[in-house]
């Protein structure tokens, strides 16, 4: 197991900057991902720490060593990619043994590792098999247990689950979980799925741009977002927010200048909820999704298109609605998307309006 310390680390292809002054500590045996849109460098990031991309500037710290020009095969860091790059004319047993072979490991003691992870990640009746010979997510086994095979400090593991099925994804999330649980090692995870993130990591790094926006623990992120990127990229459906332009009547005692105002979908309160008092908004209805224990509503209202989600029975069937957000559910942004947390609650009562009259 080892810390990584990354310190001031940029990178520039050409004449583009795609990370500048980054800096980033994931602690021993942690299970840190890191999540963000597509170009957002953590992929980037990830190579850097595994030694397949030169940094432009800055440290990289494995444990006590700075690898800065150190070779990936002598990080002690293993590699689970999202092709698996399994070799198709070996089996199961060569592919995980392959890297033992190259390293010269005495065939006993092959055999024995190789028995032994392969306990681990159910493989042992695939041994004798081809990839071509195995479903999605038993290849994904072979690719980590021929990671696993080598004992290393530290995992990384980029979109390692993008090419399975939505069922397969599911499993394989909560056999990762198990996997890190039982060795203990540090795992450095990249996804832009933040239904993965949320589920698997003890820590996440939100980035956008190649900065990175907020580092906690998933719900921390969910329920206490430092600024409008982590509010609107944690969560499903993502946070509503509005300019504060269209509130009506919004009066908050804050020393700072508000530019949004932010609400969870679940936090809107309609139908049989409606006795608490709140910012109303009035809109039309223009889908209804049921998803079984829960029902989500696409509401179109003067302030742009907003997400409600209930737990209610039945659906709403009316083509116009009014709902409310409680006003110690708001979530305060200023004009640059930064949080806003000494806000209080208004204390004048139903005066914020969002949509205009109901028809």
């Amino acid at each position: 197991m080892a810390k990584i310390v990354l310190k001031d680390i940029s990178k520039k292809y050409k004449d583009e900057t795609v990370i500048s002054g980054l800096n980033l500590t994931i602690q021993d045996g942690s299970f840190t991902v890191l999540v963000g849109p597509s170009g957002c460098g953590k992929s980037t990031t990830l190579r850097m720490i595994a030694g397949l991309e030169k940094e432009s500037g800055g440290e990289i710290w494995i444990g006590d060593q700075c690898v800065n020009g150190t070779q990936p095969g002598l990080r002690d860091v293993a590699m689970v990619f999202q092709n698996y790059a399994l070799y198709p004319t070996m089996t199961v047993c060569e592919n995980i043994e392959f890297g033992l072979k190259n390293r010269k490991v005495p065939k006993q003691e092959r055999d024995a590792l190789v028995r032994e992870i392969c306990e681990i990640v159910a493989l042992t009746p695939y041994l004798d098999k081809k990839p071509q010979q195995l479903s999605g997510g038993q290849r994904q086994r072979v690719a980590l247990a021929r990671a696993m095979v080598k004992k290393p400090q530290v995992f990384i593991l980029d979109e390692p689950l993008s090419n399975l099925d939505a069922k397969l994804r599911n499993q394989m999330r909560t056999e990762l979980i198990q996997l890190h649980r039982r060795l203990g090692t540090t795992f450095v995870y990249v996804t832009h799925d933040q239904v993965e993130a949320m589920s698997m990591g003890d820590e996440i790094v939100v980035m956008n741009k190649g900065v990175i926006q907020q580092i906690d623990a998933p719900m921390k992120l969910y329920n206490d977002p430092d600024n409008l990127f982590t509010a609107q990229f944690i969560g499903t459906p993502s946070m509503n927010v509005v300019d504060v332009q269209a509130v009506q009547g919004l009066h908050v005692d804050t020393s700072a200048k508000i530019g949004y105002v932010g609400f969870r979908a679940e936090h809107v309160l309609m139908g049989a909820e409606l006795r608490s008092e709140g910012l109303e908004l009035g809109g039309e209805i223009m889908t209804r999704e049921s998803l079984g224990a829960e029902n989500i509503y696409q509401i179109r209202s003067n302030a742009g298109v907003l997400f409600a989600k209930t737990f209610l029975s039945s659906l709403e069937t009316a083509e116009h609605t009014k709902v409310v957000v409680p006003y110690n559910r708001l979530y305060y942004f200023d004009p640059d998307g930064n949080r806003i947390r000494e806000t209080m609650i208004p204390r004048q009562r139903n005066l914020a309006v969002i949509g205009g009259a109901l028809k």
